[in-house]
């Protein structure tokens, strides 16, 4: 196994090369933008062994005046690191997104839409068949009964990858909740295969779940982005949403484009949005709102009046959406770099479980973070 070095403070070097741009942080790996050879995985601090379930991970960023990873907004489903994703905080997050979808069956009855939950049982079922699998003394006993809850879970992924197609079609408010549940089944499977030192099966299970995935929440957050981006610059945002954090979303669509490349892209949006606004509105943009921001079930009023209070309520709505493109990105990310760690722990030669067990000996984590930074002797190509 090749030395690696864990760490709760980010190195120096590290950085420079972040704030220089030298390095990126995509998802739960921070590389060499050029070669894309990882110089660090990130991960929470905490023991995964012991059932406990952190909060919902946010989006990592520099600190420069304490040179630590610190905690910002764009919240995410997922963890940073493969390794702290077990069964315990799937189901955790798995019955998180059941609540959600509750509170959202209330709005949806009133359009005579109805949330079928049944199969989250059948998620939470093969979930604890895992647990229990991988608590066998018996390793053909173990091996048996992880293979059951796999063959669950891929049922499971089939489920949901037709109802995230289902939701997509109809734009609606509970898409995100479904992208995320069969993120969450992708994983748990993968998960299985990792505890039974299956590597590239684990990897290629993950690869087949981030082909899926990326282009259904790529179509979610262009749904999101209604159809004109400009909205998200109106002048009452200037403290909330720049044209930074939007062309942030664009590149994510489209790495090629710059800040300069979003602007001239929207320069016309602005216009049209400009005039939108005027007494002699058309409502072209209300009328094309997406359900998954704003319903008109959800507004009353008169015909005419319903269409303004559509509107000015989802202008109230923008900055949350906002976060929420910025949260599915995050997640996507951090889905496709469990790829790069499981590829790497092969790479160097090193059980799951002791790449689970890895921490800094003789460090306390500073206050305010729980990241830990694995550091390799070599960057390592993945």
């Amino acid at each position: 196994m090749e030395a690696l070095t864990t760490t709760f403070l980010i190195p120096d070097w590290i950085s420079a090369g972040l704030t220089g741009g030298l390095y990126e942080r995509v998802g739960g790996v921070i590389r060499e933008v050029g070669s894309k050879h990882v110089v660090s995985w990130l991960r929470e601090d905490f023991n995964p062994i012991d059932g406990f379930v952190p909060p919902t991970g946010s989006l990592p960023s520099i600190n420069l005046a304490t040179g630590m990873l610190q905690i910002t907004s764009a919240a995410s489903m997922l963890n940073l690191g493969v390794s702290v994703i077990g069964f315990a905080v799937i189901a955790h997050r798995l019955s998180e997104l059941e609540q959600r979808l509750q509170k959202s069956q209330e709005l949806l009855s009133q359009i005579n839409r109805k949330i079928d939950l049944g199969f989250y049982a059948k998620f939470r079922a093969a979930l604890d068949l895992a647990k229990i699998a991988f608590r066998m003394s018996k390793p053909e006993n173990r091996r048996s009964s992880a293979l059951a809850a796999i063959n669950l879970f891929l049922e499971v992924e089939h489920i949901y990858a037709d109802y995230v197609d289902q939701e997509l079609e109809q734009k609606s408010q509970i898409a995100d909740e479904y992208l995320l549940t069969l993120s969450l089944a992708y994983l748990a499977e993968a998960r299985c295969y990792l505890e039974l030192e299956e590597w590239d099966t684990a990897w290629s299970r993950l690869q087949e779940g981030a082909e899926k995935i990326h282009p259904r929440m790529h179509r979610y957050v262009e749904l999101l982005l209604t159809s004109n981006p400009a909205a998200y610059l109106d002048p009452q945002f200037k403290r909330q949403i720049d044209l930074r954090r939007l062309t942030k979303v664009y590149q994510w669509l489209d790495p090629a484009l710059d800040e300069n490349a979003v602007f001239e892209s929207q320069r016309e949006n602005l216009f049209n949005w400009k005039q939108e606004k005027g007494i002699q509105s058309s409502y072209k943009w209300v009328n094309s709102l997406p359900a998954a921001i704003v319903s008109s079930t959800e507004v009353k009023g008169t015909f005419f009046g319903n269409r303004e209070e559509t509107k000015d309520e989802a202008m109230k709505r923008l900055p949350q959406m906002m976060e929420m493109m910025e949260s599915m990105i995050e997640t996507n990310n951090r889905f496709e770099s469990y790829q790069t760690e499981i590829r790497a722990i092969s790479k160097l030669g090193i059980s799951f479980e002791d790449w689970m067990k890895l921490a800094p000996a003789d460090e306390v984590p500073p206050e305010g973070t729980n990241l830990m930074f694995i550091i390799p002797a070599e960057p390592v190509g993945v």
